[in-house]
């Protein structure tokens, strides 16, 4: 099974901090693709298969919002689980999101434990061998 995920984020420092999260968390993942915009998430599907996708809602050229939608009207990519990782919290973006048909939801800042939580279930992948106490310097980003 393809365990590879997309991180979409327009912060070159933030997609690193989440490479490095998924890392640390200790989950069987196979490769970890990047894209700074919608539209360069979708080059990279067009390029590889995706597990599921870690996607920020605030981008120039292609936001979140508008690549989740491309998406949805997609017939190969309708399906890949999107999980949105932004600082936006509004019970009213949340819900809008959830419409829209989103995996997932983290807030920016959150610990490396909540990111597992939402991908085990999405990849569908157990939990490595002593990746219970996770030793992470910063504890969140």
């Amino acid at each position: 099974m393809n365990n590879d995920i997309l991180i979409v984020d327009d912060s070159a420092t933030i997609r690193s901090m989440m490479k490095r999260t998924v890392r640390m968390i200790d989950l069987d993942v196979g490769e970890i693709y990047e894209a700074a915009n919608g539209i360069e998430a979708l080059a990279r599907l067009s390029e590889h298969e995706v597990a599921v996708m870690l996607v920020d809602i605030n981008m120039p050229t292609m936001s979140g919002i508008q690549l989740l939608t491309r998406m949805k009207q997609n017939d190969k990519l309708k399906d890949i689980p999107i999980v949105i990782a932004s600082t936006e919290g509004s019970q009213k973006r949340i819900d809008q999101l959830h419409e829209l048909g989103v995996a997932g939801y983290i807030r920016k800042p959150f610990q490396p434990e909540q990111l597992r939580e939402v991908l085990i279930p999405l990849l569908g992948v157990t939990q490595n061998a002593g990746s219970e106490n996770i030793d992470i310097d910063d504890g969140s980003f």
